[in-house]
């Protein structure tokens, strides 16, 4: 697998779900079920509650509250102390920040055994005493073929002249705006990351982009209304685009696609780790991933998944196609991102 220049900085809206629940020795004195906290996103919510969170309650005579927002918001909630968060998703970008700002306990390994049935990318994206990614990703492109003549079929084809003014690019500030850059190093020819290439590449793509997006809504809404025909975006929102354009395509760029991984990790001070340890196992057990890639809300990782063509369209499934995804380093991105941002301020945002 190809690593890139930093930790995949996945800058997309942050949620918290939280629940403390428990197994026998962690329920109420009563019996009453333990609550286990958990920090979210908040899409899906009827799914999860039905196919996810309500057997794991029944089992573990549990009750799971939620606490739902974008990552930054659910972030910033756990470091002022605000939230009593047991587990929480997160993108790695922000997985990242959290592990640098030491928010998240050390998880024992020994309680999750399905760590070892699922990808290697996604065992420890931020290191081995730290959560798992429950789910992969992609960063690729996305077009109306209708609407393009001829195909895209790689980074390098966004800077035709035949797409001026029809395009959006990922805000630096997003998740993805960090691939992207990543991949305008590549279109420039670069090996390795080249922070003036990548700006430059940048600066030339402006004749082609109308403008720059911060939430995947906002590419959803600018592309049914015609506004675009297309740009990089996350192959998770896919069928969001096909529902819209029926034309809609997506397409891994032939110099890679970019791993996107959402961590699930305990927050430190949980008085249900072992509970929540309890339930990253269960979220990474081939049921639970099945259910969820079925369904087209996850892309599985658990590697004893298998699906059909049909409910593969749509996600991130199989090996060949997760070991070729570019990785970014999160903690160089995070390292990096302050200076990123004041110079695609000023030379890039429009």
């Amino acid at each position: 697998m190809k690593k890139v220049i930093g930790t995949s900085l996945i800058a997309l809206t942050a949620v918290a779900l939280t629940a403390c629940g428990g197994s026998d020795e962690s329920q109420g004195s009563n019996g009453s079920p333990t609550k286990l906290v958990i920090s979210t996103w908040g899409f899906s919510e009827d799914f999860f509650r039905e196919e996810v969170y309500a057997p794991f309650e029944e089992e573990h005579n549990v009750e799971i509250v939620l606490d739902v927002g974008n990552n930054a918001e659910r972030l910033n909630k756990i470091r002022q102390g605000t939230s009593n968060v047991d587990l929480v998703y997160l993108s790695d970008y922000y997985a990242q920040q959290a592990v640098n700002d030491d928010l998240f306990e050390e998880i024992d390994r020994s309680n999750i055994p399905n760590i070892e049935e699922i990808y290697e990318m996604a065992q420890a994206p931020l290191g081995e005493e730290y959560g798992p990614a429950y789910t992969i990703g992609q960063f690729g492109i996305a077009y109306n073929a209708d609407e393009v003549a001829g195909e895209i079929s790689s980074w390098a084809d966004l800077w035709d002249t035949s797409l001026a003014r029809s395009l959006t690019i990922p805000s630096i500030t997003s998740t993805t705006g960090p691939m992207f850059l990543d991949a305008a190093s590549k279109v420039a020819g670069e090996d390795t990351f080249n922070e003036d290439a990548a700006f430059a590449q940048v600066q030339d793509l402006s004749g082609n982009v109308v403008k720059e997006y911060s939430q995947t809504s906002d590419f959803i809404n600018m592309f049914a209304q015609g506004e675009i025909v297309g740009g990089p975006v996350m192959e998770m929102y896919v069928n969001d685009l096909k529902e819209a354009v029926p034309s809609a395509v997506f397409v891994s760029p032939e110099e890679g696609g970019y791993a996107v991984m959402n961590t699930v990790n305990i927050v430190k001070g949980s008085e249900n780790k072992e509970l929540a340890e309890q339930f990253i196992n269960y979220q990474l057990s081939h049921d639970i991933q099945e259910t969820t890639a079925k369904a087209k809300i996850d892309s599985p990782v658990n590697t004893s998944v298998e699906l059909t063509e049909e409910e593969a369209e749509g996600i991130t499934y199989g090996q060949d196609l997760v070991d070729s995804l570019n990785q970014l380093d999160m903690e160089f991105v995070n390292d990096e991102s302050a200076k990123w941002i004041e110079r695609w301020n000023q030379e890039i945002a429009n």
